[in-house]
């Protein structure tokens, strides 16, 4: 190859990290020591300082990806040519075909909230291709795997919680990863592992939701709040959504049993009470959700803040009102592949459906956050990757 011809290339830090999860605390990278033993694919993503080669069309072993290497505007995304994983004796390795952007991936691109860069990184992020949820289609797997085959149609959540805005992301085969439903597209899997894998844990393990109880949901027209709609009527509870005028009828289609309209009305104003107010885009809070609470019962948020952690930690010794943070993205693998095989069944049932706002490009992901950014989308904003169909 002449001088001419050779390839810029830059080098990026590696892609690090354990999950702390909820909603905004989703994939928060919990820094080397909670690595844990490092994953064969992820050799040339974390463990190393990853190459991303800048130029057009592809190379042996490279694949496309959305990387940012520094806090700030949509701008920051740039699409680049990395280093293609290679899955170990226990991994897969998918074809991304679709995957999502959340108000997680875009705090992490802001670098706001300031508590996320602890985790992230104080000055410059340590993990540089956001995204965790996917759909598509296996390319290779390892020479122990025995669940999937080459060929099968699969969605789920990286491992590391990072990662899926490429075209390809390896993922162990016991981590959140199954066959995808049949009567759903690709990009309705993508979208099932953010707002459903989160909902559920937090409606079935921390508030306990049961038949006749009554369940507030913030946020009901949001990725996780759709889901925890439908969640909550699967297990029998009265639910009342609360978003805004142009998502009532939305919100009522899935199944909610009153919706208040946030722009006319104030849910801690009225004189229904309830067993649990599940914030899941961290627009309340526990003083100020108290009044409408059952002398037992529950505040729930996906955001974290140091104030929730104090609350959290407080309510769990004193006072028969709770509030309850939950990292539900540090349950085990086994876990979230398990809760993963549920909803499956009930996506497969007509019980569970996600809801599909708009769909972008992996080019234009940058226009999708920016998008994701107003707070204004309806259920789940998809990157669909052509080139991995």
């Amino acid at each position: 190859m002449c001088p001419s011809s050779v390839p810029r290339r830059r080098t990026l830090v590696g892609l690090g990290g354990g999950v702390m999860s909820g909603d905004i605390a989703a994939r928060f990278s919990l820094g080397p020591a909670a690595w844990g033993p490092m994953h064969p694919c992820m050799a040339g993503q974390r463990k190393y300082a990853l190459t991303a080669t800048l130029m057009h069309g592809y190379t042996d072993g490279a694949m496309q990806a959305a990387v940012y290497e520094r806090y700030g505007s949509p701008q920051t995304l740039e699409l680049r040519e990395v280093p293609r994983p290679e899955p170990g004796p226990n991994e897969v390795l998918v074809k991304t075909q679709a995957t999502t952007v959340t108000l997680v991936d875009t705090a992490f691109r802001s670098g706001r909230p300031w508590m996320a860069r602890l985790f992230t990184g104080l000055l410059r992020p340590k993990n540089q291709i956001l995204g965790t949820e996917f759909a598509g289609r296996v390319e290779a797997v390892g020479s122990e795997v025995d669940r999937f085959e080459v060929g099968d149609v699969v969605f789920g959540a990286s491992d590391q919680g990072f990662g899926t805005h490429a075209e390809y992301v390896c993922v162990a085969q016991t981590g959140a990863l199954a066959i995808k439903p049949s009567n759903i597209t690709v990009g309705e899997a993508a979208a099932v592992s953010n707002g459903a894998l989160t909902a559920l844990p937090f409606l079935r393990d921390h508030a306990k939701l049961r038949p006749g109880q009554k369940i507030l949901i913030i946020g009901a027209s949001g990725s996780i709040g759709t889901c925890a709609v439908q969640l909550a009527k699967h297990f029998g509870a009265h639910v009342t959504g609360v978003c805004s005028t142009a998502n009532v009828e939305l919100v009522k289609s899935l199944g909610a049993d009153r919706v208040i309209d946030y722009t006319k009305d104030d849910f801690t104003q009225g004189d229904e009470v309830y067993d649990v107010v599940f914030d899941t885009v961290g627009k309340s809070s526990f003083s100020r959700s108290k009044g409408v609470l059952t002398p037992r019962g529950i505040y729930m948020t996906t955001v974290i803040s140091i104030g929730i952690l104090i609350q959290t930690a407080w309510t769990s010794m004193f006072g028969g009102k709770k509030s309850v943070f939950a990292a539900t993205g540090l349950r085990s693998t086994v876990d979230k592949n398990a809760d993963l095989l549920v909803l499956k069944e009930l996506i497969e049932a007509g019980t569970l459906r996600t809801i599909i706002d708009s769909h972008y490009s992996l080019g234009q992901i940058a226009d999708a956050h920016r998008y994701v950014d107003t707070e204004r989308k309806k259920g789940n904003v998809i990157i669909a990757i052509p080139n991995a169909a």
